[in-house]
């Protein structure tokens, strides 16, 4: 069986947000998707790993801000590769306040809703939501699950539905590689080079060199 068919289905690159208390928290999702239009109703899958889980559930409201492919790829680093349980997400990120819930500024647009239902799997929460707000912020182009793989060159959270174990395996021994050992970001030389520059930092989850390693 070759799970790899599952990434020909459309996804997109998402921050869900919700409240922790009365701080503001939440992860990257790529399942998302309208249930109907009257009442306008999403739907998000979350691991019951994640903390935003949890605090979605006692919440009772969720946000769904669609990344675009001129999103800052450190949000995804934010939101996707830490724990909400310790660690304030929104506290270096510029966003606004909509009927109570963080969305980043740096999205083309988000959806608010509040919880009417829910699904459980094995592993996921499916949160079920009615749309109570919602705006467009930019025209540019939604972010999709195979721009964010072939493009900004990252993988999948470990929670994430599309997470694949190979994704953690060396790929390549020509050494012009270097795979950052928290998100996976891949970067790729244009000629053989034996170290990254000391100052280098991964553009998604902003770590150091020493993360790296050379595959």
């Amino acid at each position: 069986m070759n799970k790899k068919v599952l990434r020909s289905l459309s996804y997109g690159v998402y921050v869900i947000s919700t409240l922790d208390g009365e701080r503001h928290t939440g992860c990257i999702a790529n399942s998302a998707m309208q249930i109907t239009s009257s009442p306008a109703s999403i739907a998000v899958s979350i691991n019951h790993d994640n903390y935003t889980n949890s605090c979605i559930e006692k919440c009772g409201k969720f946000a769904v801000s669609i990344l675009s492919e001129a999103s800052d790829p450190g949000l995804i680093g934010t939101f996707g590769f830490h724990s909400g349980k310790d660690t304030d997400k929104f506290s270096d990120v510029k966003h606004h306040v909509i009927d109570g819930i963080a969305v980043p500024d740096d999205s083309c647009g988000y959806i608010v809703c509040k919880v009417t239902g829910k699904l459980e799997t094995s592993t996921h929460t499916i949160f079920l939501g009615e749309m109570t707000e919602g705006d467009v912020l930019s025209e540019t182009a939604p972010m999709t699950y195979a721009y964010y793989h072939n493009v900004v060159k990252g993988k999948s959270p470990k929670n994430a539905p599309t997470y694949l174990p190979e994704e953690d395996s060396a790929t390549s021994s020509s050494g012009k590689k270097w795979v950052c050992g928290i998100c996976g970001y891949v970067y790729e030389g244009s000629v053989p080079f034996e170290e990254l520059p000391d100052s280098y930092i991964c553009p998604v989850c902003k770590q150091p060199k020493s993360k790296f390693k050379a595959v």
